[in-house]
């Protein structure tokens, strides 16, 4: 009789299992953000800016597993918030000030402290409201994400390592007009994209690859000149998501009011 054969699962049955990978991304993303501090200290901004890139890359991924091979877990949404609080809060705040904000002072400490505090506010807020029933409004966030916010903060650090800086702007200007208006987008209420429920047709597939392949072929080459254009990128998509946002509202609102009609009329 020959023994029977058992087959190999990457993933297995166990719920408690399967929560394992998702959860390792997420505290290698925490270490990958604590590294950002340690070389903003030691003065090598290069690495903790990719560093906060790598820890975006790893925040974007690690739900997107969780989802796909069935490991959400409570654990796991609070863990996702404490790591985005450290990388995208923390760390970008303490790298600013490495490099600029020490230079103001108490006002310059005031700002990474503000900064902070605004991304602890929009984390409670997402976790608060990321229990309500599916909607049209998922393709929004209510103001900017951690992520987008912690690299924003760090545009004008970006510029400065690009080569964009042609005209030696004021630093000392800059970074606090960028903290300010970050910290406001954070708390805010504004409709920003949220790229999860993109539909991408079967036959564009290809293009989306070679796209994909291209962007990140020009990051390793160009890597500060392509995270600066796609932060402004990301700036100029702002007011077209909010455009966007208010067409689709007032859509449903109508559609709404036209179902109330018919309800009315049906009575």
């Amino acid at each position: 009789m020959e023994p029977q054969k058992k087959n190999f699962k990457i993933v297995t049955d166990k719920k408690s299992a399967r929560v394992i990978l998702p959860n390792m991304l997420t505290l290698i993303g925490v270490c990958i953000g604590l590294t950002s501090i340690r070389f903003a200290l030691d003065g090598r901004f290069e690495l903790a800016i990719i560093a906060i890139i790598f820890a975006a890359l790893i925040d974007g991924l690690d739900g997107r597993i969780a989802r796909l091979i069935k490991g959400t877990s409570k654990v796991g949404k609070e863990l996702d918030s404490l790591t985005d609080m450290i990388s995208f809060g923390v760390a970008p705040a303490f790298i600013m000030f490495f490099w600029k904000l020490n230079a103001l002072g108490r006002f310059g400490w005031l700002l990474c402290l503000i900064y902070v505090i605004c991304v602890a506010l929009r984390l409670a807020r997402f976790n608060v409201n990321s229990n309500h029933e599916p909607s049209w409004r998922d393709n929004f966030f209510e103001g900017v994400p951690s992520p987008a916010g912690g690299i924003l903060v760090l545009t004008p650090l970006i510029i400065s390592l690009s080569g964009f800086d042609l005209y030696q702007l004021n630093y000392d200007i800059i970074v606090p007009v960028f903290f300010i208006g970050t910290s406001f987008l954070l708390i805010s209420k504004f409709p920003t994209y949220s790229f999860k429920k993109i539909v991408i047709p079967r036959r564009t597939t290809i293009f989306l690859l070679f796209g994909i392949v291209l962007f990140f072929g020009l990051l390793l080459i160009y890597t500060f000149n392509v995270i600066a254009l796609s932060t402004v990128i990301y700036l100029l998509l702002l007011p077209i998501s909010f455009i966007h946002y208010q067409k689709i509202k007032k859509q449903h609102e109508n559609d709404k009011i036209q179902d109330e009609d018919d309800l009315e009329d049906i009575l």
